[in-house]
């Protein structure tokens, strides 16, 4: 007959504060505050805003909500204003430019951090500095590069950049990560025959399993909110992301006058980062400070 035995509880260990350490650390706790009410305040108006009419937005009586509440600002947003094709354009260049930038950077993080070779250092040095040149130094070279892709369509160039700009970040941010693995995984599939192409999409790939998904969020996030890039190479309506999407939505205003739909617009837009920044932040944050554990 078998026994079974209740698990005891273990009792809660609570830590005395130190209110010494905890005062020292006041001055930022105040700026955070100060600063999450501000944001929290600035939301909480733009979706008011979002709910009001024109009239109501320009005598600053968005909460009062006098003539109700407008849901229809959405509809117009999304259908009228072009909202739904700025979205699914920026929807399919941050999936696509996840999926390839990972797909490049990952193998590449991997052979840097696994073997050494005559070009590795040079290589990854190479990387950090491409992280640290700004866009506007070199969109000159690029727009006159892209400019002799005559038969390209401009969605695809504009894709194609996305990708090669989170290579860098995405390949460096994966390095410490690789580096952490222990060796004994390799030698353990090296006898069991596998290949090294094997051993890394089998066996190592799965392992950085959560520094993936941090870097695919940013990613997505960075990808998501271009405004620069995207405002030279994918500026016409028909291909335009979300952030210039936003700016033509601004400059219609001045013949719609139809700012309810704007600052819905603003809210659609801004939803996917922020529903991602909730549902994920564990995940972000794992990730991010996984890379200093030693495995």
């Amino acid at each position: 007959m078998a026994l079974f035995h209740k698990k005891e509880k273990v009792p809660a260990v609570h830590q005395k504060i130190n209110w010494r350490k905890e005062a020292t650390l006041l001055p930022g706790y105040i700026i955070i505050f100060i600063w999450l009410i501000f944001t929290a305040a600035f939301l909480i108006w733009i979706l008011a805003a979002s709910f009001s009419t024109t009239p109501e937005i320009m005598q600053g009586k968005v909460f009062q909500f006098e003539t109700g509440v407008h849901f229809e600002n959405y509809a117009v947003a999304w259908s009228q204003q072009n909202v739904a094709r700025y979205f699914g354009n920026s929807l399919l260049y941050s999936i696509a430019g996840c999926f390839f930038t990972i797909l490049i950077s990952a193998p590449a993080s991997y052979v840097l951090s696994r073997y050494k070779f005559v070009c590795n250092k040079i290589i990854k040095n190479s990387l950090i500095i491409a992280m640290s040149v700004p866009a506007v130094m070199i969109v000159l070279p690029i727009y006159a590069i892209t400019a002799s892709w005559r038969n390209a369509p401009d969605r695809l160039i504009f894709t194609v950049l996305m990708i090669f700009f989170r290579v860098p970040y995405t390949t460096v941010f994966l390095l410490n990560f690789f580096q952490t693995l222990s060796r004994s995984y390799e030698e353990a599939a090296a006898i069991d025959g596998c290949s090294p192409a094997g051993t890394f999409w089998r066996i190592m790939f799965p392992l950085v399993q959560p520094a993936l998904v941090t870097v695919t969020i940013f990613n997505f996030l960075g990808i998501w909110n271009e405004f620069f890039m995207a405002l030279i190479f994918a500026s016409s309506q028909k291909i335009a992301p979300v952030g210039v999407g936003l700016l033509q939505i601004v400059n219609s205003m001045k013949y719609t006058g139809q700012y309810g739909a704007l600052f819905a617009a603003v809210i659609i837009v801004f939803l996917p980062t922020f529903l991602l920044y909730i549902f994920l932040s564990e995940k972000i944050i794992a990730g991010v400070t996984g890379g200093g554990v030693k495995g």
